[in-house]
């Protein structure tokens, strides 16, 4: 049946195959990349790699954003991206950091990128579970792309100099912490309230210009500043509200006292 004879139903029925199909493209671009992301790391290409998981975390927030905007989400999509995301950021950061240069380090050096890679399964496969009654505006713990991309940018940045105590040292701490702060409780802005569609100041193109001009300049920083940020924001915003609780309580008590 050619197009010029189909019906009005059947052209929307096809147009609503392909919006199905579109996310998952988007999630089998992040297998690719976290695949050859691995492939590289074995040849000893690094850098490059990394920035492949970047790009590969880029597509995991369109794949989502896409299935939003066609109202095409599905339990299936849902659990095909978690898959794609152990690949690309579980088992993708993880080989990086120990073939880098925590082989070296015996045990310790083979158990924190396991430990990094099955708390970044458990903190997939939470979310996956808590969709419907979570708060859409934040995630439960680190999202496992952020993750990746903290672990990745001290990796990018480390990867300038040779393997030492200290680098070494300072990637197996990032590693555990991260790994830690996927499985926590705290917190995190997930920015899915932002939408591009809407009119923005023209103010806004100046931070973006900065942004640029530093990634010409100094990506390793970037880097490392924007992952670092928002790895701590949940810690952060959690303290706060204690501080602010005890503050209230505070000033509760002594009001009491003065009254009393």
């Amino acid at each position: 049946m050619t197009d010029s004879t189909q019906t009005k139903p059947q052209r929307d029925k096809a147009l609503r195959k392909g919006a199905y199909l579109l996310p998952s493209l988007f999630t089998v671009g992040n297998i690719a990349l976290g695949f050859y992301a691995v492939v590289l790391a074995l040849e000893g290409d690094y850098r490059p790699a990394i920035l492949l998981i970047f790009l590969a975390a880029f597509l995991d927030g369109l794949d989502g954003r896409i299935a939003r905007v066609t109202q095409t989400e599905s339990d299936f999509g849902r659990e095909y991206d978690s898959l794609a995301d152990v690949i690309t950021f579980g088992v993708g950061p993880a080989l990086l950091a120990y073939l880098w240069g925590l082989e070296h380090l015996d045990r310790i050096g083979w158990f924190a990128p396991l430990f990094y890679i099955v708390c970044a399964a458990t903190r997939l496969a939470r979310f996956n579970i808590n969709t419907r009654v979570a708060d859409k505006r934040f995630f439960v713990g680190l999202p496992a792309p952020a993750g990746a991309g903290a672990v990745g940018s001290v990796l990018y940045f480390a990867s300038f100099g040779e393997p030492g105590p200290f680098t070494r040292g300072l990637l197996l701490t990032v590693l555990v912490l991260v790994s830690l702060l996927m499985v926590s409780n705290f917190r995190y802005y997930s920015f899915k309230e932002l939408d591009p569609r809407r009119r923005w100041s023209f103010r806004i193109g100046v931070p973006i210009a900065l942004v640029i001009l530093a990634l010409a300049f100094s990506p390793a920083g970037v880097f490392l500043t924007v992952s670092g940020s928002y790895a701590l924001s949940g810690p952060t915003a959690w303290l706060r509200g204690l501080l602010r609780r005890g503050s209230s309580n505070a000033e509760r008590v002594v009001k009491a006292g003065e009254e009393s």
